[in-house]
């Protein structure tokens, strides 16, 4: 009989594949993690750091990151390394009285679904920050949003997982893949040798669909790319998360009424004040393959969004740009899932931007799947790989 090295192999060193080690390792399960860089070193490092719901689609979605703020609270008490945990709530503001009548039906929708949002007037966005433009017309808040510090995050976890006895390889590039029909392993083939696995999940973000095709396995993730801005802060401009109205639309991609180039680049104002001090700023969403290089036509465009919102900053330093991309798939969810037609495959893929708000229930839900229990902190239906069958390869 073949020896297998590890139980479960976990390919992605972001923050899900740090995530699912942790909640692995924890609950028993033999564990290995590889990446093929660093850890952290792709979109767990190219992103901001929210645990939103306040951006979510009513309904399975938006219970999806609830359940998932309750995890990351919990985690910054148990985990032995701080990550900069806030929870100061976030809001979208409006500007158009159109914004202002789809925001009422916006927090209607989620009171509906039991979570905790509300309607702001003018008076109440002065009150936030007396930054904001003077013309703007309200907003909605959400109470129970927080913030991390997404590396600090990861490393966390993994250093978490590794106290629950998981194993960590960097700098290991998966090359190939097979799965032997009579014993049912996996043969994974890395550049710092080959791994035999019992379980494999493909946590690898953009590069899932890579790891997939090792095994004839389209997984319908596309890479989309973010812009983000760093700016110095020498007054204390808001204490939590902003956004338009608009990026609920840019995200979801439907139509807005703004320029040509802040359609065509995807902008919408993203705020958010870190706990040293300085400001990240975005955001945009393109499809343009793997390319991560900053484009300062984009940067410009969000610049001129942002004073759009906040005229009084105009004057702020720029520190640095940066550029990441998100794994989007075509509905807008993630993968979280086993893979029928390969027994013990799983997939933990796709969250494009909420990665970060996401993490925590997928390490706990991926983990209550490897242990095959009958039931699962949130229902599995809405993100089983099943519901891209018959979805042909996107191209990237």
């Amino acid at each position: 009989m073949e020896r297998r090295n590890t139980e479960v192999l976990i390919i992605g060193g972001g923050v899900i594949g740090a995530s699912i080690g942790y909640y692995a390792a924890k609950s028993g399960i033999e564990v290995t993690i590889i990446d093929k860089g660093d850890i952290a070193c792709g979109t767990s490092s190219r992103c901001d750091g929210n645990i939103l719901a306040i951006d979510k689609e009513p309904g399975f979605d938006s219970q999806m990151s609830l359940e998932s703020q309750k995890l990351v609270k919990q985690l910054s008490k148990e985990l032995d390394l701080e990550f900069e945990y806030r929870a100061p709530g976030s809001i979208l503001v409006c500007e158009s009285e159109e914004e202002m009548i789809a925001a009422q039906s916006w927090v209607d929708r989620q009171k509906k679904a039991g979570l905790s949002f509300k309607m702001l007037d003018r008076s109440d966005i002065k009150q936030e920050s007396p930054y904001f433009a003077d013309d703007l017309l309200g907003g909605l808040e959400c109470e129970t949003d927080s913030t991390i510090n997404p590396y600090l995050f990861t490393y966390s976890l993994f250093h978490g997982a590794i106290h629950y006895g998981a194993k960590v390889k960097l700098r290991c590039e998966v090359k190939g893949m097979r799965r032997n029909s009579e014993t049912g392993l996996f043969h994974v083939n890395t550049d710092q040798g080959s791994i035999i696995a019992k379980k494999v999940v493909n946590a690898g973000g953009v590069w899932a669909p890579y790891i997939g095709n090792m095994l004839d396995l389209n997984i319908p993730i596309k890479p989309r790319k973010g812009h983000i801005i760093v700016a110095s802060r020498n007054m204390p401009v808001g204490m939590r998360k902003v956004m338009e109205f608009g990026y609920l639309m840019s995200k979801f991609g439907k139509e807005r009424t703004v320029d040509e180039e802040t359609d065509k680049y995807g902008v919408a104002l993203v705020f958010e004040p870190t706990e040293s001090q300085n400001f990240l700023i975005g955001s945009s969403r393109e499809f343009v393959g793997f390319n991560t290089k900053v484009d300062l036509d984009v940067v410009n465009c969000i610049a001129r969004r942002t004073i759009r919102f906040y005229p009084k900053i105009a004057d702020f330093l720029l520190i640095r740009t940066y550029a990441g991309l998100r794994p989007w798939t075509p509905d807008h969810l993630p993968i979280v899932s086993p893979v029928e037609q390969i027994p013990n495959y799983y997939i933990a893929a796709g969250h494009e931007g909420d990665g970060i708000s996401l993490a925590a229930i997928t390490g706990k839900l991926m983990t209550e799947l490897l242990q095959e229990k009958s039931e699962t902190i949130i229902p599995t239906h809405p993100i089983r790989f099943s519901r891209f069958q018959n979805v042909s390869t996107i191209q990237t």
